[in-house]
């Protein structure tokens, strides 16, 4: 059985021969947290998620997610991890040509999902966020809290294991903010291990989860 879902292992991150973006991050995440990377832009946040979905390598140190060291994970074996975990942007990534319900049934299609499972799970996925009466809405037609739930319904339709939420509430107003906190502790609540990133501490304070803090690439504060 898989406890630890993310190791950090005296991780360095160094960006053109010499920004150092990260430095000597150590850290574990187990299976069913709800934990924070806060700290200023620029930080090291963004890299983070990045390092943990492959799409960054470390410079130094090791990350295991599933307890696979990724370093030593073929290029063949990449979209198979990607595949258990969901990733969310602030600039929300959708494809302004498809309605809402394409979005998300993407994430389907390109694993080769059989249409009637398709079908079942994309209604499951919408009704739950509340979208399905949206679902023929393009991103133009959306609101900025209606776009990011639509991002989390495209990384929460594949059930991943872990979810990364990168400033999701960064391009926000206060209300649609709480509206996308609370969907990420509810799918926390339901077994979901989620890391978000962000630089507003209030929200974190008032959210009261585990908190990573960074500042210049290095991890000052772990509460």
């Amino acid at each position: 059985m898989i406890i630890l879902m993310i190791t950090f292992n005296r991780v360095d991150k160094v960006y053109q021969k010499d920004w150092l973006a990260l430095h000597d991050i150590t850290f574990n995440i187990d299976k069913g947290e709800f934990v924070f990377i806060c700290g200023p832009t620029g930080a090291g946040k963004s890299t983070i998620l990045k390092l943990i979905y492959k799409d960054e390598e470390p410079t130094r140190g090791t990350v295991k997610v599933f307890e696979q060291d990724l370093h030593s994970l073929k290029k063949n074996g990449i979209p198979k991890l990607r595949r258990k975990i969901g990733v969310i942007f602030q600039d929300f990534k959708l494809l302004q040509d498809r309605t809402l319900e394409e979005n998300v049934a993407f994430a389907l299609e390109v694993t080769d999902t059989p249409p009637r499972d398709l079908r079942k799970k994309l209604m499951e996925t919408l009704t739950y966020l509340r979208l399905s009466h949206k679902k023929f809405s393009f991103p133009y037609q959306l609101s900025g809290g209606e776009q990011q739930k639509v991002a989390i319904a495209r990384a929460l339709v594949r059930d991943p294991y872990i979810l990364l939420a990168d400033e999701p509430t960064g391009n926000l107003d206060a209300r649609s903010s709480q509206d996308i906190i609370d969907i990420l502790l509810d799918i926390n609540y339901k077994g979901t291990t989620v890391v978000m990133a962000t630089h507003n501490l209030g929200l974190v304070k008032k959210v009261k989860k585990r908190m990573l803090r960074l500042v210049n690439g290095k991890l000052v504060t772990e509460t």
